[in-house]
C-alpha cells in the first residue's frame, strides 16, 4: 500500500463516523500529514454542519498550526466548491495556503463535479486524485447513487426459514431469526434514512421501525396503506418519529406524520422513490411485506439485498424471493446466516 493509499484509506475509516448523520450529505474523511505524521482528522458532522476537512483542520493543536501550509491534505471526496449551509471547502484550503491536496473519487453533486479540484490546481496547489478510488466511491454509494440515479440507494432486506419460506400461508406473524440477528437489523436501520413497508406488514406485526436495539438515529418511517385502512392504534401512527403514509386520497400535514397522495393505477415503486429523491432522502431498506419486495424486484429498483436465513422451517408458506445478483458477504450470527447480495444488472 502505497503512501497516498494508507492515508486516504484512513480517510475511509473515519468517514464511517459520520454516516449516522450526515445524510444527505455525503460521509467523507479528511486526514492532515506533516512529515508521516498525522496532526488532524474529521470527517462529516451532522447534516448543515462542518465538513470533513473544516473539522480536520480545527482539530489541529495550537502548537501545530504554524505547519498546516506546510501539510498534506487527505480527503475521501472532493472537497465542494460552492456555497451551501456552510462555505466551500476549497476555499478554506486555499485560505490555509495548503500545498498538497490527495482525493479519493470525485463529487457527483452537479454543483461540484469536478469545481473543487479546478479551484484547487488554479491557486497553485497540487492535486493527486483517484487514489483508492472505487472504495471511496462504495463509501459513498448512497450518495453517488442519488445524483447519478436521481433516485435513493435502495436495500432490500428480508427473513427467511431455512427451507426458503418467507411467511405462513396464515399470515401470521412468524418470527424466523434470533435476538443477535434482530440487533443487527437495528444497526443497518440506523444507517439508512428512510425504512418502507406495505399494509400487511404493519398490521400483522405492527412493528416500530426504529433502531432501539443500538442507537437513538431512527430512520423515517415509510408505510404503503393505499386506502387509509390501518388501524391508529399502530406504532407507525404514535408520532414518535416522522412517518409517511402512502396513500390514494389525501395529502395532510401533522407533527411526525404526513399523509401523500400517490396514484396507484400508475407505477407506484416509481412514484415512491420520485418523492423521495425530491425530498432528499437518499436511502431506503425495504423490509416488506412479500408484494412490496417483488414490486422493486420486478423492475430491478434494489441496489443490494441482505437475507437472514434462520433455523426454523415450516411446511407450506410463501415463498421468499429469487434474486439474481453477486454475493459479496456471507457470515453466521449464532446460527442465523446472513447473505448480502449487490444487484449486478
Amino acid at each position: 500500500m502505497t503512501k497516498s493509499e494508507l492515508y486516504i484509506n484512513r480517510c475511509i475509516q473515519i468517514a464511517e463516523k459520520g454516516l449516522f448523520l450526515a445524510s444527505p450529505n455525503p460521509c467523507v474523511g479528511a486526514v492532515l500529514v506533516y512529515n508521516d505524521e498525522i496532526i488532524g482528522e474529521g470527517f462529516t458532522s451532522a447534516f448543515g454542519g462542518a465538513h470533513a476537512e473544516v473539522n480536520c483542520i480545527n482539530s489541529v493543536s495550537f502548537e501545530n498550526q504554524k505547519i498546516i501550509s506546510e501539510s498534506t491534505l487527505y480527503v475521501s471526496l472532493e472537497p465542494c466548491s460552492h456555497q451551501g449551509k456552510t462555505p466551500a471547502c476549497s476555499l478554506l484550503i486555499i485560505e490555509k495556503n495548503i500545498k498538497k491536496v490527495v482525493v479519493g473519487s470525485l463529487d457527483p453533486n452537479p454543483l461540484v463535479a469536478g469545481n473543487g479540484i479546478k479551484m484547487l490546481k488554479a491557486k497553485g496547489i497540487s492535486v493527486e486524485f483517484g487514489v483508492l478510488k472505487s472504495k471511496c466511491i462504495n463509501a459513498n454509494k448512497r450518495f453517488y447513487t442519488f445524483h447519478q440515479k436521481k433516485r435513493p440507494y435502495i436495500i432490500l432486506k428480508w427473513a427467511q426459514t431455512k427451507n426458503g419460506y418467507f411467511s405462513p400461508l396464515n399470515g401470521e406473524q412468524f418470527w424466523i431469526t434470533n435476538q443477535y440477528s434482530k440487533q443487527l437489523v437495528h444497526k443497518w436501520r440506523s444507517k439508512e434514512m428512510s425504512i418502507l413497508v406495505g399494509t400487511k406488514t404493519a398490521e400483522i406485526d405492527n412493528p416500530q421501525l426504529n433502531s432501539r436495539l443500538y442507537n437513538k438515529k431512527n430512520p423515517i418511517r415509510l408505510v404503503i396503506d393505499v386506502d387509509l385502512k390501518l388501524n391508529s392504534e399502530l406504532h407507525i401512527f404514535d408520532q414518535k418519529q416522522e412517518t409517511i403514509i402512502f396513500n390514494n386520497l389525501k395529502n395532510e400535514n401533522s407533527i411526525n406524520l404526513k399523509y401523500v397522495k400517490l396514484d396507484f393505477k400508475e407505477n407506484i415503486e416509481n412514484q415512491i422513490l420520485d418523492y423521495l429523491y425530491q425530498s432528499e432522502i437518499n436511502s431506503v431498506i425495504i423490509e416488506g411485506g412479500l408484494k412490496t419486495l417483488q414490486g422493486f424486484i420486478k423492475q430491478n429498483l434494489w441496489n443490494e439485498a441482505r437475507i437472514l436465513t434462520g433455523e426454523n422451517e415450516i411446511e407450506l408458506g410463501l415463498k421468499a424471493p429469487n434474486l439474481h445478483g453477486e454475493i459479496i458477504e456471507e457470515y453466521t450470527l449464532g446460527k442465523d446466516s446472513i447473505k448480502h447480495i449487490i444487484n449486478t444488472l
